[in-house]
């Protein structure tokens, strides 16, 4: 039995650290759940009630049903993101599945990956006896963490993160807080689409960190371009929003700031 507990809670610690992330992109998700037809298993068919989703939210009326559903979602206010987690799409597919699979479970990864580039530069020798006692190559990540098996209760603290925040929130509004994240990210796969096969596209994984940094700057009300004396105070609500240090110089650029201030963060980073 190899000791990982420190690598468990390095995961959660990390997840936490990304916690405004993962409502965000939660909420992204969701853009569009309002407009899909609204469907029920009655007799163990799968039958369209008529109005969308968005309609029957309006309305009072449940979006789950009694013969579908996880019976942590149970119980669920109608019309709320909890209830619409809880319905059925045209196949039959609980919708809770649908955002494992294409947000949840993702996430989780890159979550537990980032917590293993972590480990590996501040616990080096720690990480390489973790990485010889689950039989794989210390430099390889992504399986290491496969073979540690993090991911699997981390996807439970991430769930209940998502439903802490968003459980009992109206789907509408869970939807048009996510507006935003969701139009840049429809952007993303256009241009993505309009690229030429034979051309490789970088994944832009600075896309949820900007999308923070853009809150962070709104939030703390600074003018633009945000001048040298306000460094700090732009700096500490990047950092109270999620953004690691290295996201924090990554988006720099795409930030609207006097050429000094940008050069004042980073060297307040390099003395945090």
């Amino acid at each position: 039995m190899f000791d990982d507990e420190w690598m468990g809670l390095l995961t959660r610690e990390v997840l936490r650290e990304r916690t405004a992330e993962l409502i965000a992109e939660a909420c992204a998700w969701a853009v569009g759940m309002s407009d899909q037809p609204h469907y029920l298993r009655a007799g163990g068919r799968i039958v369209g009630t008529g109005p969308t989703v968005g309609g029957r939210a309006l309305t009072g009326l449940a979006l789950s049903g009694d013969e579908d559903g996880r019976l942590d979602l149970g119980d669920a206010r109608p019309g709320s993101f909890r209830d619409a987690l809880n319905g059925v799409d045209s196949a039959g597919r609980l919708q809770a599945d649908r955002f494992d699979d294409e947000l949840l479970h993702p996430f989780v990864s890159e979550t537990c990956l980032r917590a293993a580039e972590r480990a590996q530069r501040t616990r080096p020798g720690d990480w390489a006896e973790l990485a010889d006692d689950v039989g794989e190559e210390e430099a390889d990540l992504a399986d290491v963490v496969r073979a540690g098996g993090w991911e699997a209760p981390l996807r439970i603290d991430a769930e209940h993160l998502v439903l802490a925040a968003l459980g009992d929130v109206p789907l509408i509004e869970v939807e048009a807080e996510g507006l935003p994240l969701s139009l840049v990210r429809a952007a993303e796969a256009a241009t993505r689409a309009a690229v030429p096969l034979d051309t490789v596209v970088p994944d832009d994984a600075l896309a949820g960190a900007r999308f923070l940094a853009a809150a962070a700057l709104d939030a703390a009300g600074l003018p633009v371009p945000v001048p040298p004396a306000d460094a700090g105070r732009l700096l500490d609500g990047l950092v109270a929003h999620g953004l690691e240090d290295d996201e924090v110089v990554r988006v720099l650029p795409d930030l609207p700031l006097e050429t000094a201030t940008a050069e004042r963060i980073s060297e307040l980073l390099r003395r945090r």
